[in-house]
């Protein structure tokens, strides 16, 4: 599909074969350097509330496990806690950030020997894990750089979280900040790598297509990026993959490969209803935002037409506004959540649009440029 292709998202869904099926995000796992002080950062900054906690005191002599919650969201932090751990080699290589992409499924072992046979990589066969609470089944494919999902069956459990987890109860649990759930999660490629992760998803995972953007559309005066977003049957997955494009200096995605030593997951979004209110309280809680000059709101609604917010706590904000034939979004993102310049999260809120900001890309890559140029890897 050209990357000025209009089309109704329903009929592009309707080319997922959908084998697996997929209900949506389980969780994401991040492997962090610490995770005590992570999952403090993430209630504090993001709003995420205690959820449940494995470690010494349940019987894992490896890691620490911290799971948090917000709306449909669920993040684990984890550490190692030996020298001998696989977790420090992860960790010595690309730092903190995602190691697992967890899906929720009806049948754990049906999704993984329909990905398998089609010529998935095997990250651990089946497994069943049981406690007091029922039992949950795991299976694990490899995907881009050390990244895997795992697909999770919990329909036979009742429990706060998984076996092996206890409830985490914090007499410290800030207010949330309205986060939903989780929109799609990006994916950095290697160069030339997008289209043989494209035909994974497709192939092996029976994912379609859902649009394209090329180098004339992502693109400054200095770097340009592809990228290709994936989407499950249902909708409720989507995965763009973007890779590094010719320009005349370092792109952000080469920055990322760079520091992250590989592919990865670049940035998840997360949805609100309300993304004022959401980045008004982020931002308080100390959350760092891309700057965006304000003359990029000086002809905005010329293009985008008219919208039901109030432009001025838009602008104060930075927050960014873009429209495709279902309506528009309001979208935002972090500076990197870690001191490598690789993973950071995109706020967004859908007023009926489909799409991923294609109109902004400028904007968000000079913006990106502009730290790249802080950071001397531009």
């Amino acid at each position: 599909m050209s990357s000025n292709s209009t089309v109704e998202p329903k009929k592009i869904f309707k080319d997922a074969e959908d084998f697996l099926p997929i209900n949506g995000t389980d969780y994401v796992e991040f492997y962090v350097g610490n995770a005590k002080q992570a999952a403090h950062f993430y209630k504090t900054a993001f709003g995420f509330q205690s959820l449940a906690y494995s470690g010494l005191e349940t019987g894992d002599k490896e890691k620490t496990s911290y799971v948090l919650q917000q709306g449909k969201i669920r993040l684990i932090l984890t550490s190692p806690i030996t020298k001998d751990s696989p977790i420090n080699d992860h960790l010595r290589t690309h730092g903190d950030g995602v190691k697992n992409v967890a899906l929720w499924v009806d049948d754990a072992r049906k999704s993984f020997e329909e990905t398998t046979k089609r010529g998935a990589e095997v990250a651990f066969e089946p497994v069943v894990n049981k406690d007091d609470h029922g039992e949950v089944v795991t299976a694990g494919i490899k995907t881009y750089g050390e990244t895997v999902h795992v697909f999770v069956e919990r329909k036979n459990y009742n429990g706060t979280f998984l076996p092996g987890f206890r409830e985490w109860n914090s007499h410290y649990n800030p207010p949330t900040a309205g986060l939903k759930y989780i929109d799609h999660m990006v994916g950095n490629v290697g160069w030339n790598e997008m289209n043989t992760w494209v035909e994974f998803y497709k192939n092996v995972m029976g994912f379609a297509q859902l649009v394209s953007f090329d180098d004339k559309d992502i693109s400054t005066d200095y770097t340009a990026l592809m990228s290709k977003v994936m989407t499950n049957g249902n909708g409720r997955i989507k995965f763009p993959i973007n890779e590094p494009a010719e320009g005349k200096k370092k792109s952000q995605i080469e920055e990322y490969l760079d520091f992250y030593n590989g592919a990865g997951v670049q940035h998840i979004a997360v949805a609100t209803d309300d993304i004022v209110s959401t980045v008004k309280q982020l931002k308080n809680n100390g959350v760092e935002f891309l700057y965006v000059p304000e003359t990029y709101y000086d002809d905005v609604l010329d293009r985008v037409g008219e919208i039901e917010e109030d432009l001025a706590p838009l602008r104060e904000l930075g927050i960014l506004i873009d429209r495709d034939d279902e309506g528009y979004l309001l979208q935002l993102f972090t500076k990197p959540v870690a001191d490598r310049p690789t993973l950071f999260f995109e706020i967004i809120q859908r007023k009926g649009a489909q799409s991923f900001g294609k109109g902004n890309f400028k904007a968000l890559f000079e913006a990106i440029e502009r730290e790249q140029g802080s950071r001397g890897t531009l």
